[in-house]
């Protein structure tokens, strides 16, 4: 199915980026690939707060990470706080493990690299269009730069073990045959959101330990040992087409 017949005509994508050229050529990707999304740039961060103040109704947010007038990780954390619903998608000249990783446990709900070909490129800007998680699963498998997160040392998923190895990568399986309740596939799509275990229990009326144990479960389901890596592995997923845009966060 072609992403303008599955993408909400009236969805609206904010992207952040100082350099205007940046700023025009992804808007060209997005027009390009659906003409009836609305994109709108915003120059820096003090221009973004001030786009979402005004009209917090977008459904997307393109943010780099090298903004003149702040520190793109900041901006992540503050619009993910202040904004919970509103996905944050990272677009950055960098795809260093170290940086992919720190994106995702700031919630992040996908990490391209600005390098991409065209190809590339399109693919994973429909991806996330569509409600689906991109990272550069290549970038996970070099080591944590020095100017990273703080040097701290990060578990590769599986697939990312094997390719380090020089083994044949090992794929994710479709999200649908890991064995998910129905509950479970809840918790899943609010602990993507970046939800902490508490705002899951109100969301779903239920106790803080049984969503604990629900958490515990998906990510044995999943085969990982960490909220992160859990993204990493939808993220695979997604690429693989073994989930759907059913994984947009819901707008509140």
């Amino acid at each position: 199915m072609e992403l303008k017949n599955r993408m909400p005509p009236a969805m609206k994508v904010l992207l952040i980026d100082d350099h205007p050229l940046i700023l025009s050529a992804l808007r060209a990707v997005i027009l390009g690939l659906n003409p009836e999304v609305t994109v709108v740039g915003a120059e820096g961060a003090n221009a973004a707060r001030r786009i979402l103040q005004g009209d917090p109704g977008f459904d997307l947010v393109l943010l780099d990470l090298q903004l003149g007038d702040a520190y793109g990780f900041d901006v992540l954390v503050e619009f993910r706080a202040t904004y919970p619903a509103l996905p944050v998608v990272v677009v950055s000249a960098s795809d260093r493990q170290s940086d992919v990783i720190r994106a995702v446990d700031s919630g992040a709900m996908g990490f391209i690299p600005k390098r991409f070909g065209n190809e590339d490129l399109h693919e994973a800007l429909r991806m996330v269009m569509n409600g689906g998680i991109y990272v550069p699963t290549m970038a996970m498998g070099g080591g944590a730069s020095a100017g990273g997160h703080g040097g701290r040392s990060t578990e590769s998923l599986p697939a990312v073990r094997d390719a380090q190895q020089g083994m044949p990568v090992q794929t994710q399986p479709p999200l649908a045959s890991i064995g998910l309740t129905p509950r479970q596939t809840e918790v899943l799509a609010l602990l993507l959101q970046g939800k902490p275990n508490k705002l899951i229990a109100r969301d779903l009326n239920v106790s803080v330990e049984t969503v604990k144990d629900h958490v515990a479960a998906v990510l044995r389901a999943l085969g990982v040992s960490s909220r992160t890596q859990a993204v990493l592995a939808v993220g695979q997923m997604s690429q693989q087409g073994g989930i759907n845009n059913a994984w947009r966060p819901a707008r509140e």
